[in-house]
């Protein structure tokens, strides 16, 4: 099972006892927060839990892979998820 982001909403406010609107204002800032952050290089971490980073992806050949045509990649940016210790053991059960 997933949660789409109105599940999560009403989950996060029943859980935290606010109300769903002010949840999803919260929920919304912090994506606004993270983008930002992530757009001006910076980690964002919240201990046990999560870090989210830019990390840089070197030039690289690909392959079209309907022609087989060999296209050269630009360098750039990806972004780098690390499970903090609490995710990982919930996920170990």
């Amino acid at each position: 099972m997933s949660l789409n982001r109105t599940e999560l909403v009403q989950a996060v406010a029943a859980q935290a006892g606010l109300s769903a609107a002010d949840t999803d204002k919260a929920l919304r800032a912090f994506q606004d927060v993270l983008v930002e952050q992530l757009a001006a290089g910076e980690t964002v971490t919240i201990p046990g839990f999560l870090a989210v980073g830019r990390a840089e992806r070197a030039a690289r050949t690909g392959i079209n892979p309907q022609t087989g045509e060999k296209l050269e990649i630009p360098a750039g940016y990806r972004v780098k998820l690390t499970a903090g210790s609490t995710l990982k053991r919930a996920v170990q059960g």
